[in-house]
Parts: structure tokens; C-alpha cells; sequence
């Protein structure tokens, strides 16, 4: 599998990456063991890139990943460069949540993911959401001290704008911006993209098959009543009707080798 390097951190991970989060949480009942055969095979694939966050199952992801680690040891681990985020604050059971970029709540938030992923290192650490009230360049200052002192090894940032990845790749080298990127997210070509290389930084599309409906394979309609994507805007009524003629364009491209 082709491999890319996480900006200036001397971390080098594959093309494409495994998003964990629904193994959790959002799209339906969750899985553990068929989860766990789905990290494995990827694994034999080549994927390296597993991206969870903490605010996933509420911790819950993150202690999947660490189990799947645990099983096989650093054979397992040093395969993987493992990405984690920090920021959303949620109660159990609720989807309500604040946004917390505290330098206590960074650490403490970090602390915890370490704990439940059973590893020294989180490869790459991203503020999933911003706190304006908090300035960029105290939270990064955070970061980078996190880099430091060994607990993580590269700093990321997650739908993020141009200027506030400026502002804080001013501070300490920002590694990779995760945003929300497809076929119908196209907001990142507005500058984001060209930003990234300018500074080279790498750009990590979350959600590239539209959370499975560009695929063309997934029947909204037998969605179990629990997933999240039955109340997505995309996803019901006249909209999902246009979105679906989008899909019927874009399984008729070939791939030309």
C-alpha cells in the first residue's frame, strides 16, 4: 500500500486509513468481535492509520483498540500509528456536549486515552473541535509539550480554519487537519487543501464515501433505528432522492490503469 508522512514528524503511515468510530457508536448495535476481525484484516491489508477519538462509545473505542493491540503485543503495535482526538465532552447516553480545549482537560483527556489504548505513545493527537474561547496558541502550547515529554508524537487539528492552522503551525509543527472530504464535502478545496501543502502538513479526509452512500450499496431504508444517519440531512426525503442520481453517476466511472 502507497504511505504518506504526517507532516515533519518523521511519521509515516498508509494512504488509507481505518476510521474506528462507527465500531462503537452511531451506526447501529455495536460488535466487538466482528470489529475486531474487521481491525485484523486491515491490518493484513496493510492499513496502519486507525483513527478513534475519546468522545467514541465514550471511551469505549479507544478500550477496543487497546484490546486489539493487547492480544498480539508490539508485533501488532508497531504496525500502527494510532490517532486520537480530544475535546468533545459528553454524558453518557446523551449526544449533548461541550467542547473543552483546557490545558488541565487536554492532559487529563490524554492521560485517560492512554490508559484505555494500553500504549506510552499516542502516534497523533488532534483537538477534534476548537474552544474559541481558548486561544489556538495555548492549546498548542499544551501540545507540544505533550511532544516533549514523550505522551504523543505528533499534533493534529480537526475542521479547523485556514487561519487558525496558520496561527497554530506557528507555534509547533501541526502534522495533519482531518476534515469531512468527498465526492459532495468539497469545503476544504476553498483553501484548506492548498494551505496544507504550502506548509506541509497532511490532509486526512474523514467520511470519503459519504458515510457509505456514494458507495451505492447501502439501502437507507433498512438502516437499524439507532444509527445516526437516519436523521442526517443527506440521507431522508427529497434530499436523499437527488443524492441517490449523484450515486447513479458516480458508479458508472471506471477505473483506468
Amino acid at each position: 500500500m502507497q504511505q504518506r508522512k504526517l507532516g515533519t514528524s518523521g511519521i509515516v503511515t498508509s494512504a488509507i486509513g481505518l476510521g474506528c468510530m462507527g465500531m462503537s457508536e452511531f451506526y447501529g448495535e455495536s460488535d466487538d468481535d466482528a470489529s475486531l476481525r474487521t481491525l485484523a484484516r486491515a491490518v493484513e491489508l496493510g492499513v496502519s492509520l486507525f483513527d478513534t477519538a475519546d468522545t467514541y462509545g465514550f471511551g469505549r473505542n479507544e478500550s477496543l483498540l487497546g484490546r486489539f493491540i493487547a492480544e498480539a503485543g508490539h508485533s501488532r503495535r508497531e504496525k500502527m500509528v494510532l490517532s486520537t482526538k480530544f475535546g468533545i465532552v459528553r454524558a453518557e447516553g446523551q449526544y449533548e456536549r461541550r467542547i473543552d480545549n483546557s490545558s488541565a482537560y487536554i492532559r487529563s483527556a490524554c492521560e485517560d486515552s492512554l490508559h484505555r489504548l494500553g500504549v506510552e505513545r499516542i502516534d497523533l493527537y488532534y483537538c477534534h473541535r476548537r474552544d474559541p474561547a481558548v486561544p489556538i496558541e495555548a492549546m498548542v502550547s499544551t501540545l507540544g509539550d505533550l511532544v516533549r515529554e514523550g505522551k504523543i508524537g505528533a499534533v493534529g487539528l480537526s475542521e479547523v480554519s485556514v487561519e487558525t492552522l496558520r496561527r497554530a503551525h506557528a507555534v509547533h509543527p501541526i502534522a495533519a487537519v482531518q476534515s469531512e472530504y468527498s465526492l459532495w464535502s468539497r469545503e476544504p478545496e476553498q483553501g484548506m487543501l492548498d494551505a496544507c501543502a504550502e506548509l506541509g502538513v497532511a490532509f486526512v479526509a474523514y467520511s470519503p464515501l459519504g458515510r457509505a452512500f456514494l458507495t451505492g450499496a447501502m439501502d437507507v431504508s433498512q438502516l437499524a433505528s439507532n444509527d445516526f444517519r437516519r436523521i442526517n440531512p443527506r440521507f431522508v426525503g427529497d434530499a436523499a432522492a437527488k443524492n441517490q442520481r449523484l450515486v447513479v453517476v458516480v458508479k458508472s466511472f471506471r477505473t483506468f490503469r
